[in-house]
């Protein structure tokens, strides 16, 4: 599937600057999505579109501003540089590969999340009902974006400039792994192991098949299914001890305890 075609004839000037210009200005902007990926939690958008500690929901305003930057953004990297369509990644790939090798990610994907929630809770914790329309909106933008800018234009650059395949996609994951600071103190551990394999299974395919489309698939479902199995809408479980049942089971007696004292206690003397 090729890229959408634009009309650079139409932006005043753009075909009088020269490639390698336009190929550094392309590269800035990378840059700049990057950076952008790094502050998520700022828009509460990806991993850290979930409730506040004091229980406040996430804006609606600043995710879909998040989302819309991220676009506009990966718009600006295809318009700029001069060869997309052979330089970077974003195209959907070989369609035979993007649904037979997207959905076996995404079983791969299901599995784990299930397999995190039972580590983590001992059982699946379903979502509230009315998480899910902004959950499903997030898990989908956050995949496209993530892809399209990791998988699809660092990828490509770095293969460009003649990196080795391998290196370039453990360089592309190291960075992606970076950005989505699910390494930070006091984040679960299992969540960058959870984004290293994302990024590296999406480098895979995305060499494999030519493009993004399979490593969407299967990234867009994983987060719908880490959404489904902790219940948290950014997939991102919380650290040990701070979820609300947690904190509640805190001041209970311990499992097959009982409290003898009836209040008689207070009352002698």
């Amino acid at each position: 599937m090729s890229l959408p075609s634009f009309d650079l004839s139409a932006l005043p000037g753009i075909d009088a600057i020269p490639d390698l210009l336009r190929v550094l200005m392309a590269l800035g902007i990378t840059l700049f999505l990057v950076l952008h990926r790094f502050d998520a939690e700022r828009f509460n958008a990806a991993e850290y579109d979930d409730t506040d500690r004091w229980g406040n929901p996430p804006s609606l305003f600043r995710r879909l501003a998040w989302y819309l930057l991220g676009l506009v953004g990966l718009l600006a990297v295809l318009v700029l540089h001069p060869t997309p369509e052979s330089s970077l990644y974003l195209t959907l790939g070989d369609r035979l590969g993007v649904v037979l090798l997207g959905l076996t990610y995404a079983v791969g994907g299901t599995l784990a999340a299930v397999g995190v929630a039972y580590w983590r809770y001992r059982y699946v914790r379903l979502p509230g009902v009315r998480s899910y329309p902004g959950a499903v909106l997030n898990a989908i933008a956050t995949a496209f974006v993530d892809e399209a800018v990791f998988r699809g234009v660092v990828f490509g650059f770095l293969l460009t400039i003649g990196a080795d395949p391998n290196l370039a996609n453990l360089a592309q994951t190291l960075l992606y792994a970076l950005a989505t600071r699910t390494g930070a103190p006091g984040r679960p551990k299992t969540m960058l192991l959870v984004m290293l394999a994302i990024g590296l299974v999406g480098g895979w395919l995305t060499g494999v098949t030519g493009g993004i489309g399979a490593a969407f698939l299967g990234h867009a479902i994983t987060r719908l299914a880490f959404f489904l199995t902790t219940g948290h809408p950014g997939g991102l479980p919380a650290p040990k001890g701070t979820e609300k049942e947690e904190i509640e089971r805190r001041g209970t007696p311990p499992t097959g305890w009982k409290i003898l004292d009836d209040g008689n206690e207070r009352t002698r003397g």
